[in-house]
């Protein structure tokens, strides 16, 4: 968006995009060995009873001997996607030009495929650095139909997947996703309105809501992540496919 060749001095530029000169010159800096080890033990805590908070897993890696503040614990389930499986305050409250979607599945009874497919994103720790993987499951059967792995939390590697389901798979009835910003960002919802599909959002936070997804993400990750110290991105796509393709075949459910 910067144009440093641009006749037009970054001071210039960066209020016209409405960007902060310090964003501008901004360089992020690696997530250290302490943290990462920090996060992956988060995401396990948080697979075993996922209601716990900041506060709560604080107390729980201090019981641990990981001595660590409350802040730095949210910081960090911010950076991995995840927060506690219980009901939030603001609920209601909607992103700035972003619409949230009333959630359709309450007292549905879900018999047959293709009816009801669900969306999620999980943390994937590797030996250095993380990953995000994103999937759409089919509620009835259980089957991953698509999948994808990503350095990045956007709404272009949803809306990828999404479409390469509808091409393999052709189109439910609903689709079911949490309020997570690549869900809710005009790029995703508009790929799966064209199609005629009905959109289904979970309450923030809501235990019962995405509890379908919830289950396969504590399959792959005991069953093969956790096993596994990924050395590459590449590495963690090539396993995690093949791992799906056991899920789906071979697993018995």
């Amino acid at each position: 968006m910067i144009d440093r060749d641009h006749q037009l001095s970054i001071t210039r530029q960066a209020p016209l995009l409405g960007m902060s000169r310090g964003t501008v010159y901004y360089l992020p800096r690696p997530v250290s060995d302490a943290d990462l080890a920090l996060m992956r033990r988060i995401d396990e805590l948080h697979l075993e009873p996922p209601f716990m908070g900041a506060r709560m897993l604080r107390d729980q890696l201090d019981r641990e001997g990981i001595h660590v503040g409350r802040r730095h614990t949210r910081t960090l389930m911010l950076r991995m996607g995840i927060e506690a499986l219980a009901p939030q305050p603001g609920t209601s409250k909607r992103a700035p030009g972003q619409k949230i979607y009333p959630y359709l599945l309450r007292k549905l009874a879900i018999t047959r495929t293709n009816q009801v497919w669900a969306l999620d994103t999980t943390y994937i720790p590797m030996a250095r650095g993380f990953v995000y993987l994103t999937a759409v499951v089919d509620v009835a059967s259980r089957r991953v139909l698509t999948h994808k792995v990503a350095i990045t939390l956007e709404a272009c590697h949803a809306r990828e997947i999404i479409e390469e389901a509808f091409a393999r798979y052709g189109t439910p009835e609903i689709i079911n996703t949490d309020q997570g910003s690549q869900f809710t960002a005009i790029e995703f919802t508009d790929a799966v309105l064209a199609r005629g599909c009905k959109l289904s959002m979970d309450g923030r936070g809501a235990w019962r809501d995405n509890v379908f997804v919830e289950r396969v993400w504590r399959s792959v990750k005991y069953e093969r992540v956790y096993l596994k110290a990924y050395d590459s991105v590449s590495a963690a796509r090539a396993d995690i496919a093949d791992y799906f393709g056991w899920y789906n075949a071979a697993r018995p459910h």
